[in-house]
């Protein structure tokens, strides 16, 4: 690197990135912020990170690289302390015989360079990358599973047995910060929020201690030998929500807040008796990020398109369904979020309430009080409402308020468990709900769920096995398949040894026309599938799973493992739409639709698939 010092403002005006005027705002904005300049430049507008990070690149003769790109070897990272690699956004990438290659967000920064060069006492040569990047990848270097393990040792030690716990020990203030059980459930903390996991599951065996984070939508495990820590870990929690300490034979559940990096995480925690001890869940709410907009959900722009055009409806209901985890609640939150104005009154029933919303009165369902989404739905229908949001149609008296409401001149969005788009009207059947109500409410049905990319550190070329080409061929043909270009994640430190890195979602959105109601309005269940499917702005999420994967933003088998049953139902779909693109007369190719013996066909061609 040229040793020089650099005015980022100067060398910005001096390329006519910016001028004079936009300097002087961003400097007087930059005093009541306490940002860096170039951040306060970024944030307002004056000129983007990637132009920043070219001319940096340019002036001090550095490259510009993309750490993912990189094999980063967590026991060289390490080599650099955290505390020097947060504060100077640093990250070592490489370690040759001679030097080190870091990656800096500020290589223009001169007093880091000779702290990093000091500290690891060999040359350094530079690069310069973007900082979310860099953040994102120390976070995942500098796990916390080694430091979770010792302190999970020396709180083994001062716990004789898991009976013998002094309760009036256990600390929840200031005082006693640094008591093993505190330093170990911190350190838990801060591990699961540097990877992003949504969840911390701790299950006590006969003989370990089992701490399982869901990452990805994939759980994650480390054991413990320390079995007696577990009694322990569970009191403290258990007072940290202000439950019964000394209530073990019934389920509970509570709430409490944690600051971890300087993020406010809500923590929701549900404690369940199991055979050698209670088990506890605690699901991970980032209040700091804020509620997603629908532009970040990653939904492909005619879907948002078309969402943002249903969610502007003065009445009618829409539907997001999915699993447990998919991101139901975050579409619709995203959703709320764009259409929340002064002149709208919006309530939300919910259990429980995720994230605050201003202007939105939000209920917070409470069974055991009597106050169930029923009761709570009733009376929110004489608050004037224009916007009801239910968190879950979970039994036949919500679901028919619900839909009461949607027909009645309020817009109604809730969720619901299915498997896909087209099965939610059976579904809805089933809970009791009348088909012509659902006919006369329903507007659209989003289904959604969320599938794991293939890192980009460690991604390589993939063949599929024998049973895995056999249903490609099925669904791309022989001449296609023989050309698919497959990837699948070897397994790296960025990861986790997964193969995988962020998700990425998919959706099928199914908009209501005059056939569908129709056949909703006669109850005819085969029919509606049939209107969905000949619906030529109806897409499949399972051929836009197979989509991703065959660009390689995916693999085979994250498919397999996240669409299972609905996959196999849009293998039949899509064999059939090619047996009918051959009729040009519509009441032809209906004929063709309806056939049972290609009903019939198609099931053969998928037993035949599965016994591969």
């Amino acid at each position: 690197m040229k040793r020089q010092k650099i005015r980022l403002g100067d060398l910005l005006i001096k390329r006519g990135v910016i001028t004079q005027a936009q300097m002087q705002q961003a400097l007087e904005a930059q005093k009541q912020s306490g940002r860096k300049l170039g951040a306060q430049l970024i944030a307002m507008d004056f000129v983007t990170e990637d132009r920043i990070l070219a001319e940096l690149s340019q002036q001090l003769d550095v490259p510009w690289v993309n750490p993912n790109d990189y094999w980063v070897d967590p026991d060289v990272a390490s080599k650099l302390p955290e505390s020097y690699a947060r504060r100077f956004s640093a990250l070592i990438l490489e370690e040759t015989e001679t030097d080190f290659l870091v990656a800096m967000a500020d290589p223009s920064d001169l007093i880091a360079y000779d702290e990093i060069t000091r500290v690891l006492r060999c040359p350094v040569r530079l690069a310069v990358a973007r900082e979310k990047t860099l953040q994102e990848l120390i976070n995942l270097v500098y796990r916390r599973t080694d430091e979770i393990s010792n302190i999970a040792e020396e709180l083994g030690r001062e716990i004789t047995s898991a009976d013998d716990i002094d309760l009036s020990t256990l600390p929840v203030g200031e005082g006693g910060a640094s008591a093993p059980v505190v330093r170990l459930l911190q350190s838990l903390f801060e591990d699961a929020v540097q990877v992003g996991a949504s969840d911390i599951h701790i299950e006590p065996d006969e003989q370990s201690l089992r701490i399982r984070i869901r990452r990805d939508g994939v759980l994650q495990e480390q054991l413990f030998r320390q079995r007696n820590i577990h009694a322990a870990m569970v009191s403290l929690l258990k007072l940290m929500c202000g439950l019964n300490i000394t209530e073990r034979r019934l389920p509970q559940d509570g709430r409490f807040q944690v600051r971890v990096h300087g993020r406010s995480i809500d923590v929701r925690l549900s404690t369940l008796p199991l055979q050698h001890g209670e088990g506890v869940v605690m699901r991970l709410l980032d209040h700091s990020a804020g509620v997603s907009s629908l532009d970040q959900t990653g939904m492909p722009a005619d879907i948002l398109q078309r969402l943002r055009r249903l969610i502007k409806m003065p009445y009618g209901m829409v539907l997001v369904t999915g699993p447990t985890g998919s991101g139901k609640s975050t579409t619709l939150y995203g959703a709320l979020s764009e259409i929340n104005r002064p002149e709208v009154k919006v309530i939300t029933v919910e259990d429980p309430v995720e994230y605050r919303l201003p202007r939105v009165n939000q209920v917070h369902v409470r069974e055991s009080i009597g106050l169930t989404f029923a009761r709570v739905l009733r009376t929110t229908l004489r608050q004037d409402p224009d916007i009801i949001m239910v968190g879950e149609m979970r039994d036949e008296e919500t679901a028919d308020i619900g839909f009461r409401a949607a027909i009645t001149g309020h817009l109604v969005f809730s969720t619901l468990h299915t498997n896909d788009a087209v099965s939610t009207a059976n579904r809805l059947v089933d809970m009791g709900v009348e088909p012509y109500m659902i006919a006369a409410g329903l507007r659209a049905v989003l289904a959604q769920r969320l599938l794991r990319r293939i890192c980009t550190q460690c991604r390589e070329p993939y063949t599929p096995d024998a049973s895995e080409r056999a249903w490609l061929r099925t669904i791309f043909g022989a001449d296609e398949t023989e050309s698919l270009s497959l990837y699948q994640g070897r397994g790296c430190a960025s990861c986790s040894k997964t193969g995988y890195s962020g998700r990425i979602g998919v959706f099928e959105l199914l908009e209501m026309d005059a056939d569908k109601i129709d056949a909703l309005r006669r109850g005819d269940q085969s029919g509606f599938a049939a209107a969905c499917h000949a619906d030529l702005s109806y897409e499949p999420m399972s051929r836009v799973a197979l989509r991703y994967a065959r660009e390689g933003i995916t693999t085979l088998q994250e498919v397999s493992r996240v669409l299972g049953e609905a996959d196999e139902s849009a293998l039949r779909d899509e064999v059939r739409a090619v047996r009918e693109a051959a009729p040009t007369d519509p009441s032809e190719a209906e004929g063709v639709l309806n056939d049972p013996a290609s009903t019939d066909t198609d099931s053969a061609s998928t037993e035949a698939w599965r016994q591969g």
